[in-house]
Parts: C-alpha cells; structure tokens; sequence
C-alpha cells in the first residue's frame, strides 16, 4: 500500500489495475434473473454506475452453483451460457472508466429463499426452491429455516473447483476483480463462525480448521486468475454475538489471506444469525476496516451506510480504509460520485454526454 497522502479522488493502483478514485460499487442483489442469466436490467444497473463516476462496479453475489443461490432470482456464473451477456455489460462498464468486477458466492444454509418483496421466506421445492441445501453442519439458519446437509469431503472439494471455475469464466466475461462473497451468514461464513460450524473434522473446531474452507477456495481462484488482477475477499468482521466470530479473528484472517494472494479486504459485518441487536449509523462498519487495515497490513474497503462525500474522503484521508463501497445510496443516486467530486472540489469523471448539465 502506498503511503502517500490520499483522498476519495485520487487514483489507486492494486497489482495492474488502476482505479480512478476510491468509490466502489457494492454488489447488491437484484434478484432480477432468469436461471442466472444476466439482462437488460443488470446492463442498466451497473452500466448507469459506470457512467456515473465510481471506479469500480461490482456485480451482485453470483453463485458459483445452481444449488448456491440465495433465491431463484440470483445472478449465476456456473455455466459457460452465462458468459455472453456480462461480457457485454463488462465491457460497456470498462467503456466508461469503471473498473468491472464479480462477486463470487454460494449461499450456503441460506439458500432457496424468496425475493425480499415476496417476503425472503424459505421456498420448498414446488414454490422453485430445492432441497437439500449445504452447511458446514446440522444447524439451521433460524427456526422457520430448513435443516442444511453438513458438506463431506467430496462437496467441499465440488464446491472449491466450482469457485475456481467461475472466476475463469469471470476472466473470459471480461472482469478485472473477483470479490468472494465470505459474509452475511453465507456458506464460507458459516464455516468461519463457531455459531454456525460445530463439526469436528479439519473443516471445524480450531480458527485454523473454520479457515480451511476459505483459504482453499482463494487458492484454487489465485491458481487460475491473472497475476496482475485483483482478488478481493467480503468478510462480517463480527457476527455481533457472544462466542461468535470477532473483529480479532478477521485481522488473523486476513493475515492469513494476504500471503496466498489476497489484495484487499471488503469489510461489512453480521448475518450469520437472525434477530442480533446491531449499533447502526453512518459509518458504523468503518472501524473494523481500519483496524483490519492497520494490523494486518492489506487494504481495506469500508462500508455501510456512507452516505455524505465529507464522510467518504474523511474515511480516506484518515487511512481509515483504502475505498469506500456504497451500495443503498448508490441506488438512491447513481451519480452520487459527480455529486461528490463537485462538493469536494475534485475533478469528476463526467461522460462528454453530460458536460452540459456540469455545474462550474
């Protein structure tokens, strides 16, 4: 990491990618697709937030495997089909500045869900759900949850190689970052958390152990993607419960990551059990991507609820963490990074198309 003075417009550089500022694109579910097909409304979604100044734009959670979805709605990447249209939408995201990236994810125990209008209850199989769904143990997600099948040897190893291949069919769509979705209580989470991971085997008990699953997947995606291109990991940094994962377990983790390829760590928090009592507020994440930062020693990104620009580039400008990712305000406004470099007196990366409306 470099140890110049920063602030949310200025350039970063991670392995051979250059982003134009600091602002990322969360991934935020859709829940808009066909058998995990991209369409028009991913084109306009993440292509609006190109146009509109962030320097990275990252697809929703993309299950690696059918069976991995949260819903039936979900974005996938588990066949070479799903290839044709991101990389269109990739390359008009690279067409406009932004840097185009894929958030890899399987979601575990908490798979076989509704869309969150439809109320996001667990679907049986004749409301297209599917049975069974995978975790690291016998463990419910909640009460009104399915029991998920614990995963064998065999389905570990499936579910690594199928990461791995994703993230090559990611590379062949076009994307310049693979993010792994190991948050919000979703399968590599609940290996990580001892709430969710009571097995005994080497996939369970011992931090160690409740890493294994994580660690193998980044090395099988770091075996087939580019040298030169970024790989992020989404951590909770705290489960935000008693005997749960904690922000000191995330700064291990994340030394741990760092040495097998590991870029920079996305730091958002909880998911892993229902009904936790969280401290909300703006920026209320931001410290644990400083302190994972700063104790070990890999870039950070900070998210929830970063809504002001003064808030952003403070966050920056602190060496609080590297980026910012927005996700809630970045659906409110699209332009929020114009708006932004505007405010703070910064050049922003505004289309030919809209100088007119530019305010001098």
């Amino acid at each position: 990491m470099s140890n110049q003075p920063a602030h949310l417009f200025a350039p970063l550089q991670i392995r051979d990618v250059t982003f134009r500022n600091r602002i990322g694109v969360s991934p935020m579910c859709e829940y808009s697709s066909d058998n995990g097909f991209a369409n028009d409304w991913h084109l306009v979604h993440l292509g609006s937030r190109a146009v509109g100044g962030a320097a990275m734009v990252i697809t929703e959670a993309s299950a690696v495997l059918p069976e991995g979805r949260i819903s039936p709605q979900d974005l996938g990447i588990w066949k070479d089909d799903h290839i044709p249209m991101l990389r269109r939408i990739f390359r008009f995201i690279e067409d406009h500045g932004a840097v185009p990236g894929m958030q890899l994810a399987h979601a575990g125990r908490k798979a076989s869900t509704a869309a969150p209008w439809d109320g996001g209850k667990a679907l049986e199989e004749s409301e297209q759900g599917w049975r069974p769904i995978f975790g690291p143990s016998a463990v419910p997600f909640s009460p009104k949850s399915p029991t998920p099948e614990p995963l064998n040897a065999a389905g570990i190893a499936h579910i690594v190689e199928a990461f791995a291949a994703a993230a090559r069919r990611a590379r062949e769509a076009g994307a310049k970052i693979v993010e792994i979705h190991s948050a919000h209580g979703y399968l590599l989470h609940e290996f990580l958390s001892p709430l969710s991971n009571q097995r005994d085997d080497c996939y369970g008990g011992s931090f160690e152990n409740r890493t294994r699953f994580l660690r193998e997947v980044v090395q099988a995606i770091r075996g087939t993607w580019p040298a030169g291109l970024p790989l992020f990991v989404r951590i909770s940094a705290t489960d935000w419960v008693e005997d749960g994962w904690t922000i000191g377990d995330s700064v291990c983790l994340a030394k741990q990551l760092q040495p097998l390829g590991v870029d920079l760590i996305d730091c958002s928090s909880g998911g892993n059990v229902p009904n936790v009592a969280i401290p909300a507020g703006p920026g209320y994440q931001t410290p644990f991507a400083e302190r994972v930062r700063k104790e070990a020693a890999i870039a950070t990104a900070a998210v929830g609820m970063i809504t002001d620009p003064a808030q952003a580039d403070h966050i920056v400008r602190t060496g609080q963490a590297d980026m910012v990712f927005l996700a809630r305000e970045l659906l409110r406004d699209p332009y929020w990074p114009l708006r932004a470099a505007d405010q703070l007196g910064q050049n922003g990366p505004w289309p030919k198309q809209y100088l007119r409306a530019k305010r001098t």
